[in-house]
């Protein structure tokens, strides 16, 4: 897997083949899956200029995993993979992301590397460099309190081993509390391994792997789950009880600086972000929006995640829609304002200019508002230009455009 840097492992890809007389050409593209996801919409010349060489190398090689700019098929990297169905038990799965671990959450060994180590697996198959790494084995047991999950868990685990704690070690989660988690949980879990250090995090395949790629991602063929043999050999055991756990925040200014939220209560926040690719998947966002219905957040910009990852995606798989209509059906759709006057739904037409498709909000102080942007009346007569823009009249009158 790889999303806007499939563009440098291109540049790797063909520099490798040069000289070989050989014809750059993937090893098995049904095996390739590339996701824009990091920089949509381009924001820059360049970022547009690679997606589009991406597009081109897509396109001649015939990779169907291709997941575009596009709201039906597009969204977060690692949500895609699970919710498609392209991970699964037993699998090796290599990203071009440090947080490709997420995949560990179905039972697979899943591991970032770089742009030339993803070169070399296009041209051969085969991930170069690697060892076997050593095994910490993490049993949970408990229930969770009252808003405490998942993402609290592995903050904790990560403020027990540090930063650095697992660096070349593999997080392998078990426990009654671990057999009890949604897949969303375990990829919250193994994601964030790789903050401790980790290789990778894994949670041996069991029913609700195989109920979750069933039902959810639409797997119908055969599924080979991996165990840890009876007599297996960790490196090290941590054991953790979650009954006693509360609400963990990782401090400033490092991701093991992790705290119980009593001891950092009152502290100022000044930006709360509810997404990204550990969490704001649709049960994050229902947890959430629970949270704050009839509230307000003060002294605080809070933003959700765009576009929506993970059991959010627009389009066919996506669970947007089915999670707007849970919404209405419990009165928690978003309701607009009218701006009086004016007929609901569209604003009227201004001048001879297009159409505004989106529905009128209503400002502060009653004016009409569109896109956050007050709506302006047309001006009929020709603006003048800015004084340090001025120009003589005749030379205005054959360059300056004579109606906007």
């Amino acid at each position: 897997m790889s999303h806007e840097n499939a563009a440098l492992v291109i540049n790797q890809f063909n520099e490798i083949h040069q000289g070989t007389g050989r014809e750059p050409k993937p090893w098995d593209p049904d095996r390739i899956a590339i996701i824009f996801d990091h920089r949509v919409p381009a924001e820059s010349p360049k970022t547009a200029t690679n997606q589009k060489k991406i597009r081109e190398f897509v396109a001649k090689h015939g990779i169907a995993k291709f997941h575009d700019v596009r709201g039906d098929v597009g969204g977060i990297c690692h949500q895609i993979l699970p919710e498609r169905g392209y991970v699964r038990p037993g699998f090796v799965v290599v990203g071009t992301d440090s947080h490709t671990t997420s995949h560990g959450a179905l039972g697979c060994f899943a591991f970032g590397i770089g742009a030339t180590e993803m070169a070399s697996v296009w041209a051969l198959g085969v991930a170069l460099n690697g060892e076997v790494p050593q095994t910490i084995k993490v049993v949970v047991s408990g229930r969770f309190q009252e808003h405490v999950g998942p993402k609290d868990l592995i903050l904790h685990l990560i403020g027990r081993l540090t930063a650095q704690g697992a660096n070349f070690r593999v997080l392998e989660f078990h426990g009654d509390t671990i057999a009890a988690m949604s897949t969303s949980g375990r990829l919250t879990i193994c994601n964030m391994s790789v903050e401790a250090g980790a290789t990778a995090g894994i949670v041996p395949a069991d029913a609700e792997t195989k109920r979750y790629l069933r039902q959810e991602a639409g797997v119908t063929g055969p599924l080979a789950p991996v165990q840890p043999d009876a007599d297996a050999v960790y490196e090290q055991v941590v054991e953790i009880d979650v009954s006693r756990l509360e609400p963990q925040i990782a401090c400033p200014h490092t991701v093991d600086n992790v705290k119980p939220i009593g001891e950092v209560a009152g502290k100022a926040v000044q930006q709360i972000v509810i997404g990204s690719c550990t969490n704001g998947r649709l049960d994050d966002l229902e947890v959430a929006a629970g949270i704050l219905k009839g509230k307000q957040v003060a002294r605080a910009r809070a933003c959700w995640s765009s576009p929506p990852p993970g059991g959010s995606t627009p389009g066919p798989g996506g669970r947007l829609p089915a999670g707007l209509h849970e919404g209405r059906r419990r009165g928690n759709e978003l309701r607009l304002r009218p701006v009086p006057g004016h007929p609901p739904g569209r604003a009227r037409r201004q001048g001879s200019g297009a159409r505004h498709h989106q529905p009128q909000l209503q400002g502060p102080h009653g004016q009409p508002h569109v896109r956050g942007l007050p709506l302006q009346p047309r001006r009929r007569r020709r603006q003048r230009p800015h004084r340090r823009h001025h120009r003589s009249a005749r030379r205005r009158s054959l360059t300056w455009p004579r109606s906007y």
